[in-house]
């Protein structure tokens, strides 16, 4: 279970808005890359702690139905929040790592008051003037971290859900642009569509590239 220590901990040192970081899908084939930046108000943290906050954890270890339940409870409790991207062209322009980075500074400057300090998922974000913490595996450690990760999860699902209307037949749907057994069948029939990412292993047996 996370608690809310870190926060607590941090809101005692004098920062007043904390900011969860976290992305999802860099290990999909399709799509954008996409990043949730979370702010709690500090009496969320010092007030009565609510039932659902227990629940909180890793988007990825979270089935589809606690997600959406649990996303919608954080954003109606969250005090700011922030949805920021990179598109799968930016993806191959880049390398996943930078495009994770510009989707997390992307989500930071969609949030309407500066935080004072930024708990951010996995290695420091780079290239920015805020304070911030890294924490290694933090989506499993710190509750608005993980927060965020569900948050940008969710969106990023409904998106790719959308797409499969658009692009049928690579059952996006179901594997929300991932390799599975399914979408490599789809490629190996139809070929990649326009928002597949061309730097990644689209193929078993080679990398397929502009």
């Amino acid at each position: 279970m996370i608690g809310f220590q870190t926060e607590k901990k941090l809101l005692r040192q004098g920062y007043r808005h904390l900011a969860g970081l976290d992305e999802v899908g860099r290990g999909s084939l399709v799509g954008p890359v996409v990043a949730a930046a979370v702010v709690f108000g500090r009496e969320f943290f010092f007030g009565k702690k609510p039932i659902w906050t227990e629940e909180v954890n890793d988007s990825k270890l979270l089935n589809s139905t606690k997600r959406m339940e649990l996303a919608r409870l954080i954003l109606k409790n969250a005090s700011d929040l922030g949805i920021g991207y990179a598109t799968h062209l930016e993806v191959d322009r880049l390398n996943i790592f930078r495009a994770s980075q510009l989707a997390m500074k992307r989500a930071l400057e969609e949030l309407n008051s500066s935080p004072d300090i930024i708990l951010v998922d996995g290695n420091p974000l780079k290239g920015i003037d805020y304070c911030q913490m890294a924490v290694p595996k933090g989506d499993r450690k710190v509750f608005s971290i993980a927060a965020a990760s569900i948050v940008a999860k969710v969106f990023r699902d409904g998106l790719i859900k959308m797409l499969d209307e658009i692009y049928p037949g690579y059952d996006f749907c179901q594997n929300k642009g991932y390799a599975t057994e399914a979408h490599y069948q789809a490629l190996e029939k139809k070929g990649p569509c326009f928002l597949h990412r061309k730097s990644f292993k689209l193929f078993r047996d080679k990398v397929l590239i502009k």
